[in-house]
């Protein structure tokens, strides 16, 4: 190891532990998914850095598969919840239920209580119901009939995901409910090539095959245990800190047009999960300390959810991963 590395705390065990943990979900997810390499980074990612992560695509883009194949890789419990109009913040946490013959209320889980949560179309559920979420993503926590209860203390991710182009019975999420997840993924159309592979596998039925678990719980909960050991220089930590400030005061960095584009600056937890994010991304690039390239390639991910534009960038057809590179690129680099 060079010099850098001999800063961290982690030792040699433990990073290439964690290396084969990284391994072995990255080939568990190109056994079930054709491409998307993106939306495979991301994933690990989240399951690395602990935090939750939602996928916007347009439908039929595996979408459901690649959150279903990270969470089969490891031996933890998975509750999928598909998220209508109709559902209920009961449906999703639980309630309690009277029992005449006894006179005492049971309480019953809901599908929340999982390592792996998966809310599929989370914006056809009601505000109402979506709020009932923010609880267990944030605090880790819910309350049924006025009793707190934890959830899974070991691993709790929530994947949701969501459909951009059929808003008709859609109830957008607020920003602070985007917020609480610490990545946003867009994932697009795959190759022709792509889809030629996704045909051969249809026809050989290995696409629709499902491989036994690969890891357990603890092995994950090990590997989040050895990405915050990640050595972070104090100097990285400040070209976080301006990013996120860039995005306050955008008038201070680029071009006053442009920056009247933006409504809303990311929050805290941007800087928070940048963090986290950029530990993760430097051990899965076999580095047990982080560079800023670590932040730099995370920035869409972390940021597209939580910088609010304004009318005049929808009218104008500016995207907010322009406005994010424009940003960073005007914060120098240590």
């Amino acid at each position: 190891m060079n010099k850098m590395e001999n800063m961290s705390t982690i030792s040699q065990d433990e990073f290439e532990f964690s290396q084969e943990v990284i391994r072995k979900l990255g080939q568990y997810y190109s056994t079930r998914v054709v491409g998307q390499e993106g939306l495979k980074k991301s994933l690990i990612t989240s399951l690395v850095a602990d935090g939750h992560i939602l996928i916007e695509s347009v439908p039929g883009l595996a979408k459901t598969t690649a959150a279903k194949a990270i969470s089969d890789a490891v031996s933890g419990k998975f509750s999928r919840i598909q998220c209508t109009p109709d559902l209920l913040p009961s449906d999703i946490i639980g309630t309690q239920i009277y029992h005449q013959e006894t006179g005492k209320f049971e309480t019953i889980f809901g599908p929340v209580f999982a390592n792996f949560v998966l809310l599929d179309e989370v914006n056809r559920s009601s505000a109402k119901t979506q709020s009932a979420m923010l609880e267990a993503m944030q605090e880790r926590q819910v309350t049924i009939g006025g009793v707190t209860y934890r959830m899974p203390q070991d691993i709790f991710i929530v994947i949701a995901t969501q459909n951009p182009i059929e808003q008709e019975g859609t109830y957008p999420l607020s920003e602070a409910q985007t917020d609480r997840f610490m990545i946003k993924e867009k994932i697009t159309y795959p190759s022709a090539e792509e889809e030629i592979t996704i045909m051969n596998k249809i026809e050989d039925g290995s696409i629709a095959s499902k491989e036994p678990a690969v890891l357990s719980l603890e092995e994950v909960d090990k590997v989040q245990d050895v990405a915050e050991k990640v050595y972070i220089d104090a100097s990285v930590k400040k070209y976080i800190a301006d990013i996120v400030t860039a995005t306050r005061h955008p008038a201070d960095y680029i071009d006053k047009k442009l920056a009247d584009y933006i409504r809303i600056g990311a929050s805290p937890r941007a800087t928070i999960n940048f963090l986290k994010v950029a530990k993760a991304s430097a051990l899965m690039n076999g580095r047990t300390f982080v560079i800023p390239e670590d932040v730099k390639n995370m920035r869409h991910q972390v940021l597209r959810h939580r910088i609010g534009l304004g009318y005049a960038a929808v009218a104008d057809n500016v995207p907010v991963e322009t406005i994010v590179d424009l940003l960073v690129n005007s914060v120098p680099t240590p």
